[in-house]
C-alpha cells in the first residue's frame, strides 16, 4: 500500500511543474519559432538525465529570461540555438573549475534564502495575473491543489491537469515552419539572450537549486552540487538547443513544484521523460491540446510552486538580525531581478555586519 502511496504521488509530482513549464513552451511553439518535436525530445532528454544523474525530482525548465527574450521577438530560431549552446558551453567551463562551488558557498546563507524568496515572489506575481484571466476557473483549480497540504502525495496535479485536457477543446494542430539555424553567431543573440539569462541561471538553476535540494532532501541530495547542476545544464544545452532544442535549465522552482505535489524519488522525472517522448511523437497536435489547458489553471500549478519555493526552512530558521537582509534580497530579486537582488544582499549583509561588529556581537547567521 505504502509503494502505491509512493509511486501516486511521484506520478502525481511529475506533473507539479507545468505551471512554469507550459506558458513558455506554448507561446514559443505557437508563435513558430521553436518546432514541438526537438523542443519535446529535449525535455525528454532532459528529464531522463537528471533520473540517472541525480536519482530525484531535479527539475528540467524553460530558461526564462531567455524565453522572455524570444516571446517579445527578441530572438529568431537560429540565434535561439546559438544562445543555449553558448550558455551552455560557459556553464560547463565554470563546472570544470572549482571556483564555482567555492562562490556559492562564500555565499550567506540569508542571501540565498532572500534570493529562494524573491524568485519564488515573482513566481507567485505571474501565478496572479494568469488566474486573473478566469477566477471562476482558477478558484477550483486551486481548491483542488490545495487537498496536497492534507495528502501531500496524492495525485492532484495530474488530476487537475487531465481533467482540464478531458473538458477543453483542443485547437486546431499547428504546425510551424522553423527556419533551421545557420553558421553564424550574431551579437544580439549573445547581447540578448546570453547576458539576460546566465546570470538568472547561475543564481536559481545552479546556487538556489542546490540549496532547496538539499532543504527538501536532507541525506539524499548529495549528488545535486553546484558543480554538477552546472555541467548537467550546460550539456543538455551544448548539445540539444543547436537542434532546436528550448533552452534549459534546472531551476529552484521547478524543484519545489515537483516535491509540492508528491514527487520523491526518479520514478517522477521518468514518467515526465516518457510523457514529452510522447508529445514529441504527436508533433505538431500536442501544442493543441496543451493550449486546452486554461491559463488560470496553469496558473494555479504555478502559485503552489512559488509558495513551495517562498517558504523555505531557512527562511523561517534566520536569526532576526539576518530577516532585514532577507527581506532585501526578495524585495529588490521581485522587483528588479535576480542579479541585483544579489547586488542589494550583498551590500546589506555587509552592513549587518558593520553594525553587529559595533555591537561587539557574533556575525554568524
Amino acid at each position: 500500500m505504502q509503494r502505491l502511496k509512493d509511486v501516486t504521488g511521484d506520478v502525481s509530482g511529475a506533473f507539479g511543474d507545468l505551471g512554469t513549464l507550459l506558458p513558455y513552451v506554448i507561446a514559443a511553439l505557437g508563435l513558430g519559432v521553436l518546432a514541438p518535436t526537438p523542443v519535446f525530445l529535449g525535455f525528454a532528454a532532459g528529464y531522463l538525465l537528471v533520473a540517472l544523474l541525480y536519482r530525484l525530482p531535479v527539475a528540467v525548465q524553460p530558461m526564462k529570461a531567455l524565453g522572455a527574450v524570444i516571446l517579445t521577438g527578441g530572438l529568431t530560431a537560429s540565434e535561439t540555438a546559438w544562445a543555449g549552446a553558448l550558455i551552455g558551453l560557459i556553464l560547463l567551463v565554470l563546472a570544470a573549475t572549482p571556483r564555482l562551488t567555492q562562490v556559492a558557498r562564500a555565499l550567506p546563507q540569508s542571501i540565498v534564502t532572500g534570493l529562494q524568496a524573491g524568485l519564488g515572489l515573482m513566481l507567485g506575481a505571474m501565478a496572479l495575473s494568469m488566474m486573473a484571466e478566469g477566477w471562476l476557473i482558477a478558484l477550483p483549480a486551486l481548491a483542488a491543489l490545495g487537498l496536497s497540504w492534507v495528502w501531500p502525495r496524492g495525485p492532484w496535479a495530474l488530476l487537475v491537469v487531465a481533467s482540464t485536457l478531458l473538458l477543453g477543446t483542443p485547437t486546431e494542430p499547428l504546425d510551424p515552419a522553423v527556419p533551421p539555424p545557420d553558421t553564424d553567431l550574431s551579437a544580439r543573440a549573445v547581447a540578448t539572450g546570453v547576458m539576460a539569462q546566465l546570470p538568472l541561471t547561475l543564481l536559481n538553476a545552479v546556487v538556489v537549486a542546490a540549496a532547496v535540494a538539499h532543504s527538501l532532501y536532507p541525506g539524499r541530495a548529495d549528488r545535486v552540487n553546484e558543480r554538477r547542476l552546472a555541467a548537467s545544464s550546460g550539456l543538455l544545452n551544448l548539445a540539444l538547443a543547436p537542434l532546436g532544442a528550448m533552452p534549459m535549465c534546472h531551476g529552484a522552482g521547478g524543484i519545489a513544484a515537483h516535491h509540492r505535489f508528491g514527487a520523491r524519488s526518479l520514478v517522477a522525472p521518468l514518467v515526465m521523460a516518457g510523457v514529452c517522448a510522447l508529445a514529441a511523437l504527436q508533433g505538431p497536435t500536442v501544442i493543441a491540446w496543451l493550449a486546452a489547458i486554461p491559463t488560470p489553471v496553469v496558473g494555479a500549478l504555478l502559485a503552489y510552486a512559488a509558495v513551495e519555493l517562498m517558504l523555505s526552512k531557512r527562511l523561517f530558521d534566520a536569526r532576526p538580525d539576518c530577516r532585514p537582509v532577507i527581506a532585501i534580497t526578495a524585495g529588490v530579486t521581485l522587483f528588479g531581478g535576480a542579479l541585483l537582488g544579489l547586488i542589494a544582499g550583498l551590500i546589506a549583509e555587509k552592513l549587518r555586519k558593520m553594525l553587529i561588529r559595533r555591537r561587539g556581537a557574533p556575525t554568524g547567521e
